[in-house]
């Protein structure tokens, strides 16, 4: 196999990597535009991932554990809701909780429900999100480069893949072309204005934390039932925190953050490669720091590389309407 084709192979697990952490960016894009902060994305997908698991093992149903990911997941994101904007209490603090509850929540559960140890049961067949060959993919995987490419980078993927691709133009849309859109914006920037409009600054911020719930719903479902084959403890891995660092670095813009999400997707694609590969010069390159290079990246770019960026400016403030 030529360095081309290994290099789309990469490209093609980039995309793979990805799809959660643009869907959770995407998610995050909503809340912090309207001004609540949301640090609780991973317990959002985590749950998401429980759910859909175990209602998929139950119900042999992908489709059955995609509504109940999204479901857990804005169960999750209206609590964060009750607990930040009607009772206005610390966002971080709020983030953190779910995230703590959840990863001790499920495993729990797990146990509880399927006796394994914390996992549920493998998903298979009908219960998992199967790749969907396009037309035409088979007979040109042989064709050089393009028939190459399209069989494999374009083809091949499960619909949660597709859904995060059309998700970044669909939220760019919505954020930039809408009434809604611009609302969210609006009261994540100056909430005093937005109240003086008419316009409730409260259900505003439910209405963008429902959005955040669908798709970290959708995130979380696709980490266990289409990556994966079945819920494990942690499975998430702190994806939901890359996705925060995705949405800083591509400060709160739908198009820089998917490339963003590309970035880290292709070095945790990269490290997967590099496990045991004896390279020039350096040798073999422990497994520990291999691992670790998606996680180093985001903390190098947060710490500078990247620019001041400007967040929201009413974002982690809570509004108290004035009487």
């Amino acid at each position: 196999m030529d360095s081309i084709q290994l290099f789309i192979l990469l490209l093609d697990a980039t995309f793979r990597v990805a799809t959660p952490l643009i869907l959770a960016a995407m998610a995050g894009m909503f809340s912090e535009r309207s001004g609540v902060v949301d640090i609780g994305l991973e317990g959002k997908m985590l749950g998401a991932a429980f759910a859909a698991a175990a209602a998929a093992s139950v119900s042999g149903s992908a489709w059955v554990g995609l509504g109940a990911g999204i479901l857990t997941s804005l169960a999750l994101s209206s609590l964060h809701a009750y607990a930040c904007v009607t009772h206005k209490g610390n966002q971080v603090v709020s983030g953190m909780a779910i995230n703590i509850m959840v990863a001790g929540l499920t495993p729990t559960l797990a146990i509880a429900w399927f006796h394994k140890g914390g996992q549920t049961p493998a998903l298979s067949g009908d219960s998992r999100f199967q790749p969907i060959t396009l037309p035409f993919a088979d007979a040109l995987r042989d064709t050089p480069i393009i028939g190459f490419t399209y069989a494999e980078l374009i083809s091949g993927h499960n619909i949660l893949v597709y859904i995060a691709v059309i998700s970044v133009p669909i939220v760019a849309y919505v954020m930039y072309r809408t009434r809604f859109g611009l609302r969210v914006r609006a009261v994540g920037e100056n909430p005093h204005a937005v109240d003086t409009a008419g316009i409730s600054v409260d259900l505003m911020r439910y209405k963008a934390l429902a959005v955040t719930g669908l798709l970290c719903g959708i995130a979380g479902t696709y980490i266990s039932s289409a990556h994966g084959a079945g819920f494990i403890r942690d499975m998430t891995a702190g994806k939901g925190y890359l996705a925060l660092a995705a949405l800083i670095f591509g400060k709160w813009k739908p198009v820089p953050t998917l490339f963003a999400c590309l970035l880290f997707a292709f070095t945790d694609a990269l490290q997967a490669r590099l496990q045991g590969v004896d390279l020039p010069i350096v040798g073999v390159i422990p497994v520990q720091f291999i691992q670790a290079l998606p996680y180093i990246l985001t903390v190098l770019l947060l710490a500078g590389f990247v620019g001041k960026a400007h967040p929201p400016k009413a974002i982690g403030i809570p509004y108290i309407k004035e009487r």
